[in-house]
């Protein structure tokens, strides 16, 4: 059968595994020395045959180069555990199932949290100036006790004369524990007190001193001494008069210049009882003046301090509490007065119990009330913060009363880490506030809003680091 335009005759197609193999021809066998030829066959590609010699070895000094072979990923394979018992780190350590992660890497350093502000100073301070004067002072008091007394008869009063100075500020520290009054001013009160005010009354001494002893510690040395030291009280309020809110601030100020007084005076006393009489004097003079009467100047000069708290309190101008300290420094003079006439026309120890001990116990009875009336205050001014969402009225109880921060003092206890420090400060702070709130609302501190915020802030931070986990 024929197409048209074809002679050839038409072949069915078969596919390639169903066509037959044609063998090779036969090849003569290959001579020595001579490769065999290739193999070609009829409708097929020339097989390969491998060389019959091996390559040359790579020549000295260089690598030969090789292609490098794909080498497929290798499956991880199970690898037992070794045969015996596993051994833990410890006996509540438990087998690992299987390796964990490595731990995510750390980020950068993030910025160091802001301190916590910090009420304004300015009107809290003292001029460094004033301490260099004292400095100055100091230099000189000390070598006209070196040149009067002795350098050994100074040094034993002088350590002696420490211990009723302890007790005063142990004292002192107390009736100011909730509201502290700023380190600096408490440094500058005693130095004035221990410096200023016994030099200036020295100089007095040696420029109008009277010749009658009985005259000078009855009626020179009150008035000089109360005069001099009530200047150092009132300098004060003139230089840090934001931190004489009331008269317990006064009371504390007055007290510590008066301490400062009784400490160097107590160098002199002690000391020339140690050079006049040796030890049973120095032990009569350690016991009248250290251990029965360390609060007398302290309790004298608190009457000056407490009239010009109390008169910046009421808001008064610097001429007022001027006056109002002439006042309270009047009554320091007669009280100090009395108390020297007693030592020297009367019977000193009957005397010490029938009037000194009951005047001094009203004393402290007067500061008890005094501290009552703060409470209240701090009461009232917290009060109102409470209402404006600042403070729950239990914590107001807790900040305000003695039983209340006794009470928070012993939870704050039980919390984990001790945190009795972060409550106190959270005291410190609501009570500095009430007086900031106070000082406000008597108009006398311009930076009772800067000081406010401030305190806010603080509190806000304490609350919740007593309350955090």
């Amino acid at each position: 059968m024929t197409t048209g335009g074809s002679d050839q005759p038409q072949q069915s197609y078969l596919p390639p595994s169903a066509q037959a193999p044609v063998p090779p021809p036969p090849q003569p066998n290959p001579q020595p020395g001579h490769a065999p030829a290739p193999q070609v066959s009829h409708g097929q590609p020339p097989q390969y045959a491998p060389p019959t010699q091996p390559p040359a070895p790579p020549r000295q000094g260089f690598a030969a180069p090789q292609q490098a072979a794909y080498a497929p990923p290798q499956q991880p394979q199970y690898t037992p555990a070794p045969f015996g018992r596993p051994v833990y780190a410890s006996a509540l350590a438990q087998p690992a199932l299987y390796a964990p992660p490595a731990a995510p890497a750390a980020p950068a350093p993030a910025p160091a949290i802001p301190a916590l502000p910090m009420p304004v100073r300015k009107g809290r301070t003292v001029s460094i100036w004033l301490f260099g004067v004292l400095g100055f002072l100091l230099l000189a008091l000390a070598g006209y006790f070196v040149w009067a007394l002795g350098s050994v008869a100074s040094i034993i009063g002088l350590v002696l004369a420490l211990i009723p100075l302890a007790i005063v500020f142990f004292g002192v520290r107390l009736i100011d524990r909730w509201e502290p009054e700023p380190k600096r001013i408490v440094i500058f009160a005693i130095a004035w007190g221990a410096i200023a005010a016994v030099g200036l009354t020295l100089l007095f001494d040696v420029m109008f001193g009277v010749d009658d002893v009985d005259a000078a510690a009855v009626i020179q040395a009150p008035i000089v001494e109360e005069l001099f030291k009530g200047l150092g009280v009132f300098l004060i309020y003139l230089m840090a008069r934001r931190t004489f809110d009331g008269p317990v601030d006064g009371i504390v100020y007055g007290a510590l210049v008066g301490a400062g007084f009784a400490f160097t005076e107590n160098i002199q006393y002690f000391a020339i009882s140690l050079l006049e009489g040796g030890g049973e004097q120095l032990t009569m003079t350690f016991v009248l003046r250290g251990l029965m009467s360390p609060f007398a100047h302290a309790m004298f000069t608190a009457l000056t301090g407490f009239a010009i708290g109390l008169a910046a309190r009421r808001g008064a101008s610097v001429a007022g509490v001027l006056g109002a300290g002439a006042l309270g420094m009047l009554g320091a003079m007669l009280l100090h007065g009395f108390w020297n006439g007693s030592a020297t026309f009367a019977d000193f120890f009957v005397l010490y119990v029938t009037l000194q001990v009951p005047l001094f116990v009203g004393f402290i009875l007067g500061i008890v009330a005094l501290k009552r009336e703060e409470a209240r205050l701090t009461r009232e001014r917290l009060s109102e913060y409470a209402v404006a969402g600042w403070f729950t009225p239990q914590e107001v109880d807790m900040l305000a009363t003695r039983a209340g921060r006794k009470v928070g003092l012993a939870w704050a206890a039980t919390l984990r880490g001790d945190r009795r420090p972060i409550m106190r400060g959270f005291i410190k702070d609501a009570t500095a506030l009430a007086a900031v709130r106070q000082r406000a609302i008597s108009g006398r501190d311009r930076y009772a809003a800067e000081d406010e915020r401030a305190l806010l802030m603080r509190t806000r931070a304490a609350r919740a680091a007593l309350l955090a986990y």
